[in-house]
This record gives C-alpha cells, structure tokens and sequence, in this order.
C-alpha cells in the first residue's frame, strides 16, 4: 500500500492535537485503574474506550492506518475488560501504558516527519499490536522478561517511553527520552499548550521575584526572604528544561545558586547585585514572551546583553561556588562521564577548562539545546547539598505557615468566566418565570374554589326541588367531594411552589452576585510591576524614590484593572520625571531626600477611587496660564478669567505639556492624553489638583465593575436599546417649537450652547419612526470634540443590567458594545456611545442624514441553508465542516450529543450530521430526541459511524435517520450526494 500524502498540515495538526487531549484523558484513567486493581470501574474503561475509537476514527480520516490499527486492538481491548470478560492486572496496565506513551509520541512529532517516524516504528507498532492482541484471547504477559522487546529496544531505542528497570531498580532510560533530530539547532515549539504552561509559570515567578528583590534591597540582612526567590527561579528552571529553553534554564540555575549563596551568608547581598538580578528577571520574561519561531534570531540579537548578565552574575558568586559550577559543565548537559571535547580537554588542563559562563555562551552561539537523552543524572540536591552543608538544611525547611495563608486561586479563561456571567443571568431570569407561574396556580386556585361554590349552590338547589334520585344524590356528592380534594391538592401544590420560587429566586440571586464577584480582582493585581518600574526609573534618573500601594485588596473590575496599567504608568512616570525633584534640591527646601509616590484605591460612593500625589514640587497655575497663551490656545483676556480648576484640564489635552525639554521618559504630552481617554472609555472622570511646592495629585473616579451597568432603556425603531448612564450627558424633552434650522441641520439650545439634532433611528438604520408629539425625547451624548441630541422614540426607565459581551465572530458591530438580558428573558442591545457620535460625525461630513440602508442588497443574496455537525472528534468535525463548506453550505458544530441538541432546541438548522458514540449523549438518542420532538421531528438527520454493521445500520434508521453513512464516505461523494438529497444544492 502506498504511503499516504502527509502534507495536509492543518489536519494532521488536529489530529495531534486530538492524540495529545485523548492520551492525557488515558493516562489518569489508566493510573486510577492501577491504583484500585480489584475493583476497577467500569466507567473508566469506558473512557479508555472512547478516547481511543476517537483517535482510531482521527487515523482513518488522515490516512495513517498503523495508528488506526494499533488502537482498534486497544478499543477491542478495553472493550473487554469493560464488559467483564477479564479482570486488569498489572502487566496488563504496564503494556497500556507503553502503548499510550507511544501515541502521545506521535502527537508531539513534527508534522513534516511523521511519515518516516512511523515507517521506522512498524516493527515497534506490529510487536505491540500482537501483544494487546494475545490479552484478549487471555494469554499471559511478561513484558519485563520479553527477549523480543528488548532486542527491537536495543535496536531502535528511540521509543523508549516508560522507564524499563533492571534488576538493581537504575533506571536505563527516563520517560520519553526521544533523541532530538535538531542537535545544533533550537527544538520544534510546536507543541504550544506546554509553551502556555512555560509562559504563565514565568510570568507568575517573575513578579514572585520582583516583589522579593525589592523588598530584599529595602532590608538586605532578612534572610528569609530569599528563600520565596531560590523556590522561583528553581520553578523557572524546572519549566525551561520541561519545554527545552536550555539559555533559560542557564540564567535561572545561576540566579538560583546567587540566592542560595546568600541564603547561608557566603555573599551580600548590594544595590549593584540586585540590579543584576533584576537584568537576568527581565530576560527571563523576555525570552518567555518570545514566539517558537522567532527564539533563535532572539538569541542571536541579544547574545552579547546574556553573556553579560552571566558574566556579572557569575561575578557575584563565592569563588568556591564558581568551582563547582565549573565541574557542572553546560549546566548539566552531561554527566562526568559524558562530557563534551571541551569538557575533557578541560579536565588534562584545569586552569583553561570551561567555566560556567562560557560553556551558556557556546550555548546561546549555537542556540543548542542539551538532548533529554543526555540529561544530568545528579538531581538538584545533590548538587545543592555538594556546595554547603547548610544550604541543605535551609532548602528543606517546611513552610506550612506560608501554605495556608496563601489564597488559593485558578486561573479561568476570560470566555469562560463570560459564559458563567451569562449563564448566571439566565439562571436568574428564569427563575423570575416561578413567581407569575405560581401566581397563574393561584388564580386557578380561585377559580376552583368559586367551582366549588356554584356545585354546592347547584346540589342544594336540585336537593330541595327533589329532583335528584338517590343514584344521582351520590354521584353529585362524590363530584363534589373530588372537586374539594384537587381543591386541597391545588393549594397544598401552590404553597411547596411558592417557597420552591423564593428559594430559586434567592439562590439565582445569590449566584448572580457571586459570579459577579469573580469579575473584581485586588487592585494589587495590577500594580504588582509599579516598584519595579519606579524603582528602575529612580535609579536612572538620580533620584530617591519611595512607592506607597494603599488598598491593595480593593475590589477591581478586571477590565478596568487591565485598563488602569498604561494610564497609571504614565502619571507615575511624570510624577518621577517632573514632579519629585533631585535629593540635592529637596534637601535644599528641607525636604527628604527620598520623595514620596503614593497609589491609592477605595470604594466611594459606589464608583471605584484611584489617587496618585507625590510630595514633589507641584505645579504653578500661572505658569500653566502662561503655556496656554504662549501656544496660542486661548486670548490673554480668556485666560485670565480661567480658574484653577479649568487651568489643570489642559494638561489632559493631546500635546500639551509643562516640561521645559523633551525626554525618553516624557514631556512629549501624550501621557496624560492616554489617561483621558482610557478614563473616558469606561465612564469614568478624572481630575488634577496641585500646590507649588508640595506636590501633585491625580484623581480617578471609576465604574466599580465593567459587568454590571445602570442603564437608560429607550425606544427606537419600536426596539428597546440601553445606554450607560455614565456616558449620558443630559436627558431632556424639547419642544418642536425648540428646534431651529440652518444650513439645513437641525439643533436647539441647551445651557447656552447649540446642539445638534440627529435621529436615533438614521444612525442605527433602522425603520423610520412616526414622532407624533410635542415634546421630543432627546438624549445627549458627546465625547471630547462633538456633542448631539439623538431623538428617540420614548423613554423607558432605568435599570442594572448585567453586561454581557458579543460573540467574537461577530467582530465589531457599529454603535453597539454589548448585550444583556431583560427579567423576561428578552435580549437587549448595549449602545457604545463613542462609536454612535463618530457615526454621526462621518454621517454629517458626508451629508447623509436620511437613512443609509442597504435592504435592497441584502435581499438579493440568497440564504444558505444551514447544518449541524454533531462530533465529540475535532478531526471528524473539521472535516465534515470543509467538505460541507465547500459546498456552500453554513455549517455549525457541536461537540457531543448534548451540545447538539442544545443546539437543535435554540437554533434553526435545515439538517443534522450525527455521529454516534459519544459522551454524555450518544448518536442514537439524539435522532431518538430530535424525532420525537413535535416542532423539530421534521428536520432530516444524517448518521455517519466507522460501526459498518448490518444491526448498527438497522439500528440508526429505526430511531428515524434518513441516512446512516460510515466515515470512510468522506473520500467520495458519498456523503455530498445524501446532503443534496435531502436539502438540495
């Protein structure tokens, strides 16, 4: 059979990524089977089953039959042991394991090698198949005291991929030891899930060791604070050896080994030494921040900057320290036995042998990457405990203290912390639908009760008239007596659903509030690199500078608190550059030497305060008074009469800027521009206030989450849309008589100023409204150069509504920034103000005022029929979403037969593609629901299953499938032609 084309890269890159997800998911499977042998779940063989027939199925799409073979013994397997024919035993586990180990090895392969990979693996892959083979038909194994494995491993040791162990326990190799092809070049990063992992794990520690470095210059002789430093940088070191970054690992084992010498006192810890620390942090970080395809040209750039980082840090050490670092070579690379040409050389000639230094540079020369099989066999401990008797001590020391004041925290993506937002409101919204449900039963209840009364009329009328017989006498009063009991079974239903309701009810609520919570940070997370910054800057510019954060647990928006770096930033860098003066000239007013920043944040009458003031030397109104006539932005007269407060409001104008001369740190006038418009962005104000010769203050004043928003609701169009109220001027109603025309636009006057009239309905493009009334409802919006009155239809009323952002792959909708969600379930749309007054603007510029519609185009384009592609494999799924495509089809997917189905309920979709084994809902019960459902039974359904059986067909087609297909149809037409059938072209 002909070697398949490999070269379809995107799908091959799915397929690992599908092999890399599926054997994470077989590894904790197979570990807690081994861990509970005699009573192992079934549940979790059913997984191992599932996981494999997906990467089975993922095989056969890419055509690599070897796999695909491989894991269809090892679904048939688990099958097995699912079904109860055998009872796991541990070599049993041990041959699961290696043969796991061998797939998540063909997940992290390069794509352009994965062919020759598995060609020179057959005989490797056909020795596992007979094995896996020989389990189900109850054969014994004795993988340990396999001649024939060990020979095909000593052959080809390469897919070594759990760690044999000889007789004396030594391990011959470690796990997942694969020899890297790329010897001299830096290794394939491909692999960009452990990359994520690096990244946070850097990001994390450096600011651990920021914070720690800083607060060890303020008190160098706390010896306890090193020890958070030495655990941070081992953690960086640990990481880069896990993702290959050997230059990293470099830099982070001998920043350890600085702070491991401080730690038992062989050096002291000096300013200068803490600067070079914090040069080795920042390359760190930088080296993180660097793409995998990029990391090489990086090295090469900043090769000379590492080198003497090295040289310097290396500098710092005690000479016996530097020694032993000598006899490490390549910073464990090689073992003594292993070592490299230049390793002997040095061994004949000491005094010329490599230092440590030297052999980090050759490695940032070459960009070499030490290969796992060559990894050090002396653990970090050992070399720790080599270097001083008390290092070992002080490395073990217990720190559950520390554990248990630590705050526990996860890290969530941003997506799906909005989705739990959404969830939350629905979940409250829904349980709002109890109450007026409950009140409907309660009205029954009265309309029962007035029954009862009108039959008891009724039997009394009839019974004194006589005109009832005895068998008749009985049967009214038995109807009676069970009108009477649903009576009491209404009301005694109604009360449970009452309290039911305000349980609901409070329980939403309290949900709601809670996730809402998760949205607010500390305001320490976002501030946490300030010191640095302050710090650095200080020392550049000759000053003594000292931070003061106050508030660090304030609640924050994290919007806001990712917002606030860039504006902060700016103000503490022109509070260091222009308003703290130099140590000579404070001392000269009799000041201190060191100035004073202070950062502060706290809640205020509902909106978030943030403060930043210095004890610097301030600024003079006059002088700003004098600025602002010298650059001709108002007559001399006006300025004259300007106050303090409309003097400061300058300097947050794009430009303008007190400094006599232009630095790299400021005085360019953009700074405090930036703070303007971030502050604007989110609703917020901010304000300057100053005293000459004492100091500058900033003032923040904002939204305390970005999550939540007091809203106007108005009408337009006949459709409600909200507007934040933060971003609303002025609400007013204007007579038409109010209204004046020239040079054909509309306005009125307000407060004295002239304001321009717009129609809500124009900017949004939506139908015309009929005002018929006297007095116009208007709202008033502007941003820093325009101001308008937008008409709308009515006004509404106020409300909170909880924020909730628009589906990315909507991209930027015009005039509208997001969404929520009314007690009724209802959606409504968020207007973004500043978008709406720029639309306006390029509405006016271009005189189009009427309604800009482009309807008669929409209508022309044709619909496209819409499918659901229900797949728990993300190969199958994007290879059914291509074909279908190309055919013009709009297709969406669903991940599993409960996705699916959510989806079928609350979209609209002219067929279903269906697999059949998947999680939480199978194929089956899928077609079985869709069927069964009166509004959607109409919708045809396509099965399309690798089970190619007769009885499995039969099956599919008896729920209701118009057509049960297997996957091999995705190579011909097979499956187009059953679409086209069905929905037509």
């Amino acid at each position: 059979m002909n070697q398949p084309d490999l070269g379809d890269f995107s799908m091959l890159d799915l397929f690992q990524m599908e092999i890399q997800s599926h054997t994470a998911d077989m590894y904790k499977s197979l570990e807690a089977i081994s861990g509970n042998l005699g009573a192992a779940s079934r549940d979790l063989f059913t997984n191992l089953m599932r996981a494999t027939h997906s990467i089975r199925g993922a095989s056969k799409i890419v055509h690599i039959e070897a796999i695909a073979n491989l894991t269809a013994s090892l679904e048939n397997c688990f099958v097995a042991f699912q079904e109860g024919f055998f009872l796991p035993k541990q070599e049993h586990i041990d041959l699961f394991h290696q043969t796991v180990d061998f797939l998540a090895e063909v997940g992290q392969v390069p794509v352009a090698e994965i062919s020759s990979f598995l060609s020179d693996r057959q005989e490797y892959i056909d020795l596992y198949t007979q094995r896996i083979n020989r389990v189900t038909r109850a054969e014994d194994l004795h993988l340990g005291e396999s001649t024939e494995l060990k020979t095909l491993e000593s052959d080809n040791p390469t897919p070594n991929h759990r760690a044999i162990k000889e007789a004396d326990g030594e391990s011959l190799y470690n796990s997942h030891l694969i020899e890297s092809p790329l010897s001299d070049t830096i290794p394939d990063l491909s692999d960009f899930s452990m990359l994520d992992l690096f990244r946070m794990e850097v990001e994390n520690q450096v600011a651990v060791l920021n914070d720690g470095l800083l607060q060890l210059e303020n008190t160098p002789n706390a010896i306890d604070e090193i020890e958070p430093l030495m655990r941070a940088a081992h953690s960086i070191k640990g990481a880069a050896r896990i993702v290959q970054l050997d230059v990293a690992v470099q830099l982070a084992h001998i920043l350890e080994d600085c702070f491991v010498s401080a730690q038992s006192e062989l050096i002291k810890i000096t300013s200068s030494h803490i600067d070079i620390f914090l040069q080795c942090v920042d390359i760190l970080l930088n080296i993180s921040q660097v793409s995998s395809g990029n990391i090489s040209d990086w090295l090469t750039d900043n090769r000379d900057n590492i080198g003497e980082v090295l040289v310097a840090m290396e500098s710092i050490l005690p000479e016996e320290r530097r020694n032993r670092l000598d006899r490490l070579v390549v910073a464990g690379a090689y073992t003594e036995k292993e070592k490299v040409p230049q390793a002997k050389q040095a061994t004949e000639e000491p005094n010329q042998g490599l230092t440590y230094v030297e052999s980090s540079l050759s490695l940032v020369a070459g960009h070499s990457v030490a290969k796992p099989s060559e990894a050090l066999m002396v653990t970090e401990a050992d070399a720790i405990a080599a270097s001083s008797p008390v290092q070992s001590t002080t490395l073990t020391k217990p720190h559950h203290e520390t554990e248990k004041i630590a705050e526990r925290t996860v890290k969530v993506n941003t997506d799906n912390l909005n989705r739990l937002m959404g969830l939350a409101g629905e979940s409250l919204v829904e349980a709002n639908w109890l109450q007026p449900f409950a009140d409907s039963l309660l009205k029954l209840k009265y309309l029962q009760a007035d029954l009862d009364r009108q039959l008891e009329v009724l039997s009394e009328s009839l019974e004194s008239q006589k005109k009832l017989n005895s068998v008749e006498s009985i049967q009214f009063k038995s109807a009676r007596r069970t009108a009477d009991s649903c009576r009491h079974f209404l009301s005694e239903r109604l009360s449970e659903l009452e309290v039911f309701a305000r349980r609901s009810a409070n329980l939403s609520d309290r949900l709601y509030r809670e996730v809402i919570a998760s949205h607010m940070r500390p305001f320490a997370d976002g501030v946490q690199g300030f010191p640095r910054m302050v710090r650095d800057l200080a020392r550049q510019l000759g000053k003594q500078v000292k931070l003061e954060i106050i508030g660090k647990s304030t609640q924050v928006d994290r919007d806001i608190l990712e917002k606030l770096e860039a504006p902060l930033t700016h103000i503490l860098r022109n509070a260091i550059d222009h308003g703290l003066e130099a140590p000579e000239a404070r001392i000269a007013v009799g000041k201190s030497p060191e100035g004073i920043i202070r950062l502060e944040a706290m809640h205020r009458s509902g909106m978030l305060a943030i403060t930043v003031s210095d004890d610097g030397k301030g600024l003079n109104p006059e002088n700003i008074r004098q600025k602002i006539i010298d650059k001709k932005m108002t007559t001399r007269s006006m300025a004259a009469q300007m106050s303090e407060i409309e003097l400061m409001d300058f300097l947050f104008l794009p430009g303008f800027s007190t400094a006599k001369q232009v630095t790299e740190v400021s005085g360019r006038g953009v700074g405090l521009d930036i703070v303007q418009n971030m502050v604007q962005q989110v609703g917020g104000m901010v304000r300057a206030s100053s005293q000459a010769g004492k100091g500058m203050t900033f003032h923040l004043q904002l939204p305390l989450t970005l999550s939540v928003t007091r809203s106007l609701l108005v009408e337009i169009g006949g459709e409600p849309y909200a507007f934040p109220l933060s971003r609303i001027d002025h609400i007013v109603l204007v007579s038409k008589s109010e209204i004046h025309l020239i040079e054909n636009r509309q306005y009125f006057t307000f407060d004295q100023y002239n304001i321009g009239l717009v129609v809500a309905c124009q900017v949004l493009e939506l139908r015309e409204s009929q005002l018929n009334l006297e007095e116009l409802p208007i709202i008033i919006i502007s941003d820093r150069h325009s101001r308008y009155g937008l008409v709308v239809d009515k006004f509404l009323e106020e409300r909170e509504l909880v924020v909730r952002p628009l589906d990315k792959r909507l991209g930027k909708i015009p005039n509208i920034s997001a969404a929520a969600l009314m007690e009724d379930g209802a959606p409504i749309l968020i207007i973004d103000v500043e978008d709406m007054v720029r639309t306006i603007d390029k509405l006016l510029t271009g005189g189009k005022l009427d309604k800009v519609s482009h309807y008669e185009d929409k209508k022309s384009i044709k619909s496209r029929k819409r499918i659901l592609v229900v797949d728990d494999s993300i190969t199958v799924r994007e290879m059914e979403r291509k074909l279908l495509e190309n055919k013009g089809y709009e297709v969406e997917v669903a991940v599993d037969g409960m996705d699916g189905w959510n989806a079928i309920r609350t979209g609209s979709f002219n067929l279903v593609v269906s697999d059949v084994d998947m999680p939480r809902m199978n194929g089956i019960e899928l077609v079985s629901q869709i069927k069964n459902h009166p509004n959607l039974k109409s919708i045809p359904v396509i099965i399309v299953s690798y089970k190619d059986r007769e009885e499995d067909r039969l099956r599919g087609l008896e729920v209701g499938a118009d057509y049960y297909l297997t996957k091999s149809s995705f190579h011909d037409n097979t499956l187009i032609q059953a679409v086209q059938d069905l929905i037509g072209v």
